[in-house]
């Protein structure tokens, strides 16, 4: 038998709900996406800010006592992440047992 279906059907709605998540999700992708120069990804001030629940001012303090890379761009400040990650392993502590 064939059955009309409109956009109350059930089947509608999860096709529906399906898209919707597959558009989110490609949304965050785009996003977060960040090309990749010479083999390395940079990112913002802002970006490693977050990343690292570290304020704006104390990566400043970090770049003027010269602890952390940076490229400087005009008034864009960039971070290769290779070299935040190298800097957050030669700075890792181990627990003690």
């Amino acid at each position: 038998m064939n059955e009309l279906m409109t956009h109350d059907h059930e089947m509608i709605k999860a096709i529906h709900q399906r898209l919707e998540y597959a558009v989110n999700r490609l949304n965050t992708f785009i996003s977060d996406f960040r090309p990749v120069l010479n083999g390395d990804r940079f990112i913002t001030d802002a970006e490693l800010s977050e990343r690292l629940k570290l304020s704006r001012r104390t990566l400043q303090e970090y770049r003027s006592n010269g602890k952390i890379t940076y490229y400087q761009l005009g008034t864009k400040i960039l971070y290769k992440e290779s070299d935040i990650e190298k800097l957050l392993n030669d700075n890792r502590q181990e627990a003690y047992q």
